[in-house]
């Protein structure tokens, strides 16, 4: 197989300006992405490197912006519907097909923000800064005869950093417990960060190492801020070992990049490696990592940049629902026929009380400063349903200093006032009725 992207492809699908771009090139045929035009084929602005064989798939499938399936019913917003919901039986279809996808990833590389678009619906937290999600969380697409799974992670993190940071044990046990449950891994990389983006992080190679036998796809995330699109295809080369779907891939500059910002990428991503890497205590050399790999692998995946088992590649904008489609397609294609594990009503595992404590931790992170979020815990002293339908929720937050105090409250009550009317908007889509969120905040004794 061999995939050819050129310039009216890479222009339509990544809204770059008409010019020459890279050709990526395997040893034998040819793939032009005109060519499906003539078959009705319409683009959308995700690009993605497949496979010949999926592409002719997808070509009998559905087409993008058609029909998106029947509307997604609404969190219940009591503890007991959910669980009720949860523990009924799946009213399975004729012929039913489901796949688990884990969603792995460095910190803050926009899983949830992807799992939320591949949803349809805002149910995870989201935010600028690392550590929003805390612990493992799953989302349930279901259309037609097909059930996905989305098994949404904390970011990727080492037990030095958790013991150091005081982060809970469950940012280093629910990635690798929802990759070995997966049928597909899908890899996001935040290619926008130009200090890690030529290569993979450490802790995501160690768990495909630790699982070879589980598809990936690479997920190149945030292509909409990286400035020169003539990137892509040589992040993508790096990224899977010139590799993708078992076939050797080959990168030609059609525009020269200077060598000087070469080096100079170069050497900014040896001094990023150099400090991810030098934190971190060395074990002895007859001690294993707690994940089960040796002194000797561990050395050999620090020399490693990227994955040669990568079954596809994309290029998309998480927050872009039209650029997600096209992720969400193929994985209704690549779903096996299997029984449904959860009734079609389900949208997630979290009970309303996670989500609810999810969207103002989401509102915190983004609207204060530095370590001061996560300083704060939080407990739901109120949580009643009204006869005309609408939810009344009060949260009580418990902050650790004077001065956070004064940060939490904002001028006249600012800060605090638009914490409660955000995530309170959140939950009002998340449970589709009205929701009156309430929040106040005393000091830690």
């Amino acid at each position: 197989m061999a995939i050819r992207v050129g310039e009216s492809f890479v222009r339509r699908c990544l809204r770059a300006p008409a010019r020459p771009l890279l050709y990526l090139q395997g040893r034998s045929g040819s793939f032009r992405p005109g060519a499906l035009s003539g078959h009705g084929f319409p683009f959308t602005p995700a690009c993605s490197v497949s496979s010949s064989a999926f592409l002719d798939r997808l070509l009998k499938g559905k087409m993008p912006g058609v029909d998106q399936g029947p509307c997604q019913q609404p969190v219940p917003p009591d503890r007991a519907g959910q669980l009720s919901l949860l523990l009924r039986p799946p009213d399975q279809p004729e012929n039913p097909k489901t796949l688990r996808v884990a969603v792995i990833g460095a910190p803050n590389a926009g899983k949830s923000t992807l799992t939320n678009q591949l949803l349809g619906r805002k149910l995870f937290a989201v935010s600028q800064k690392v550590h929003t999600t805390r612990s493992r969380a799953l989302g349930v697409i279901t259309m037609d005869n097909t059930q996905i799974i989305l098994l949404d992670t904390p970011g990727l993190t080492t037990p030095f950093k958790v013991k150091r940071h005081q982060l809970e044990n469950s940012l280093l046990v629910d990635p690798l417990n929802s990759l070995r449950e997966a049928d597909l891994v899908v890899v996001l990389v935040d290619i926008s960060d130009k200090w890690t983006r030529d290569r993979l992080d450490f802790e995501v190679l160690k768990c495909l190492t630790l699982n070879p036998h589980i598809p990936a796809v690479l997920v190149l995330n945030k292509v909409d801020l990286l400035k020169n699109k003539a990137l892509l295809l040589d992040i993508t080369a790096k990224l899977t070992e010139g590799v993708v779907n078992g076939q050797r891939l080959r990168v030609r500059d059609v525009v020269k990049i200077l060598q000087k910002e070469r080096d100079e990428m170069q050497m900014k991503a040896k001094t990023a490696l150099e400090a991810q890497t030098g934190e971190e205590p060395c074990p002895n050399s007859d001690t294993q990592d707690q994940t089960g790999l040796s002194r000797e692998q561990l050395r050999t995946l620090k020399s490693r940049k990227g994955w040669s088992h990568f079954k596809d590649v994309f290029m998309l904008c998480a927050a872009d629902g039209e650029d997600v489609e096209t992720l969400k397609r193929y994985l209704m294609v690549a779903a096996k026929p299997g029984p449904w594990h959860y009734h079609s009503d389900v949208l997630t595992d979290q009970s309303p009380e996670d989500i609810c404590v999810n969207a103002v931790r989401e509102k915190l992170l983004e609207y204060l400063p530095q370590e001061v979020p996560y300083t704060i815990s939080q407990h739901i002293e109120l949580w009643r349903e009204t006869e005309d339908g609408k939810l009344d929720i009060s949260v009580k937050l418990h902050v650790k200093k004077n001065s956070h105090m004064t940060m939490v409250i904002g001028p006249g009550g600012q800060v605090m006032a638009r914490i409660a009317r955000e995530a309170g908007e959140d939950l009002t889509n998340a449970f589709m009725c009205e929701v009156r969120l309430k929040i106040s905040a005393t000091l830690k004794n």
